[in-house]
């Protein structure tokens, strides 16, 4: 690397590469480690990727596999690691590169360390590796030579890698951790703190590779019987990816690729529970919320699936017709009426027998509201306007006047009153209207109608820019959520609110969170830890094991009884 005269330099390389499979030299770790910086920090450098740094990586796994004594000498335990790691960072984003490293023979070394062979740290960065060569069109047949085993595999690990890492690592004392992962995880720097947080960002970013590969596979709708085994599709809801990987599309992005398939939509729309989990996504500050009801649309534009999921789906998605961009995307509320309403004159006339009553008074409603009263307030003067602002904001004093003596249930008259006056331009007064509201039936104990409430406060916010009222519907959604037990939600509801009075202006000098939100936040931060679920199956078995003990203890000590019984007699 230090040669001047690149035509020398090169030639050093390449040959260094070639040599490097072939030699013993605990120096290679040394040169494997400059080599990883230099792949992450400059990933489109052609330099390295011409000379045969990929048929060199290949190797090095392959030897690692291959021969366990050699693997365990010295520093060669991190080699097959920093290989595969190199291998995907030039493959990231090149499809040239990905194409130059399937032909020199990667996938094969790759697949070992995929089904385990060596430790879930090697199976990471193969995943990573793999799920890059697959996103390319030129390499992703080279992958899909071992489609059934790539996509089982990836479905196991999704699935069971959160308590493999917690059981093999996170658990474990200090002492009984593996030297090796504990400095990759840290760096060298022996810090158990550091070491926790690390293990757990990298089991968020191996369920979340996982998926990007099957993705890879869904998206060019592949082994679609295996991905949509009615178990994984239920699991998908929980693999959120936790706050360490807050753009990942997660769990909702494969369901998202899935809903945009005919096997897909079909397998999705029989499981209530995914398509529940959907609802709450659209209707939270998840940065996944515009995939969620891209989700639903699609399952209601599609005959076969509509009246699947219409009953759940219909009163979720009216409380966000008032949305305007999403995910870039512009006039999602419209989007959102149309796909609704399409057959609405069906319903209307009684050609169409819906099962929900609910769903049949939502369609009502959202027709009320963006239709006929459309049509009726255009041709309105500004005074009968005015009037109707005025006889609005008469009844949301009688409102607040009836929940400051606690009269809720009359409040909430109230303000469904005056909410039914109130004009739609008037988008503030609606804002704090469906704000008190949604107060009133978080008082009440009914957090689905808080819910639509805060929701559509929110969606109007979004277009009134009230950054205040905003707020106060997120706390309020946040608060709905956590009635619900929906811990996730509640927690980006929470985050989002924290970050939205941080920004204000008004606000931002000696800001300090609220101690009601930050014991929210604490609250949510246990519910949702990665861990959480297998520390519980942990402790289940931990004490199964114990009781199982203790009850052979038992045993024992009555057979020894009966036997010192026999002798003294």
């Amino acid at each position: 690397m230090s040669e001047t005269v690149p035509p020398l330099r090169r030639a050093k390389i390449a040959r260094y590469f070639k040599q490097m499979p072939l030699t013993d030299d605990q120096e290679h770790i040394l040169a494997l480690s400059g080599l990883w910086k230099i792949a992450i920090t400059n990933p489109n450098d052609p330099e390295f990727p011409s000379l045969g740094i990929f048929r060199c990586m290949a190797k090095l796994i392959q030897k690692g596999v291959n021969h366990k004594d050699w693997l365990l000498r010295g520093q060669n335990m991190y080699i097959p690691y920093y290989a595969a790691h190199i291998i995907g960072s030039y493959t990231m984003n090149k499809a040239k590169f990905a194409d130059k490293a399937v032909k020199f023979n990667v996938v094969p070394p790759l697949m070992e360390l995929l089904r385990g062979k060596i430790s879930w740290v090697e199976q990471r960065v193969a995943l990573r590796a793999l799920g890059h060569l697959a996103s390319h069109e030129a390499t992703f047949e080279a992958v899909s030579e071992h489609e059934a085993e790539v996509v089982e595999a990836a479905i196991k690990i999704a699935s069971t890698c959160l308590k493999e890492v917690f059981e093999k690592f996170v658990v474990l004392k200090e002492s009984e951790r593996l030297e090796y992962h504990r400095n990759l995880l840290t760096r060298g720097h022996a810090d158990l703190e550091l070491e926790n947080r690390k293990a757990e960002e990298w089991a968020s970013q191996l369920q979340c590779w996982s998926l990007y590969l099957l993705d890879c596979f869904a998206c060019r709708e592949r082994s679609m019987g295996l991905i949509c085994k009615k178990k994984f599709l239920k699991d998908l809801c929980g693999m959120w990816g936790g706050l360490a990987n807050p753009t990942s599309p997660s769990g909702i992005g494969l369901l998202s690729t899935l809903c945009g398939t005919q096997i897909g939509r079909e397998s999705v729309a029989d499981l209530e529970e995914v398509v529940v989990n959907l609802c709450n996504v659209s209707r939270s500050s998840d940065d996944r919320q515009h995939m969620a009801i891209d989700s639903l649309l699609q399952l209601l534009r599609d005959p076969v699936t509509r009246y699947k999921v219409i009953d759940t789906t219909v009163p979720v998605l009216a409380d966000l017709v008032e949305l305007r961009s999403l995910g870039g995307k512009p006039n999602v509320g419209q989007e959102i009426m149309q796909t609704l309403l399409q057959d609405y004159h069906k319903v209307k006339f009684g050609e169409l027998k819906l099962k929900s009553e609910k769903t049949k008074r939502a369609l009502e409603e959202l027709w009320d509201l963006k239709v006929e009263r459309v049509k009726k307030q255009s041709l309105m003067s500004e005074q009968e306007i005015r009037e109707k602002e005025v006889l609005a904001g008469i009844l949301k004093q009688e409102g607040n006047r009836e929940f400051g003596s606690r009269e809720i249930e009359k409040a909430v008259v109230k303000y469904t009153e005056a909410l039914d006056l109130c004009p739609l331009k008037s988008k503030k007064e609606r804002i704090v209207l469906h704000s008190n509201r949604a107060q009133c039936h978080l008082l009440l104990r009914d957090p689905e109608a808080a819910l639509s409430d805060t929701t559509r406060a929110l969606c109007l916010s979004s277009v009134a820019r009230t950054a205040c009222l905003h707020s106060k519907s997120l706390w309020r959604r946040s608060q709905a959520y956590d009635m619900k037990g929906l811990a996730k939600e509640s927690l980006m509801d929470c985050l989002m609110f924290i970050s939205n009075r941080f920004g204000s202006s008004t606000q931002r000098k000696g800001f300090k969170i609220p101690h009601y939100a930050a014991r929210m936040v604490n609250k949510q931060m246990n519910a949702t830890w990665l861990f959480a679920s297998a520390k519980s199956s942990w402790k289940k078995v931990a004490r199964e094991e114990v009781k199982e003990f203790m009850v052979q203890n038992k045993i024992d000590s009555l057979r020894l009884r009966k036997k010192t019984r026999r002798r003294t007699s």
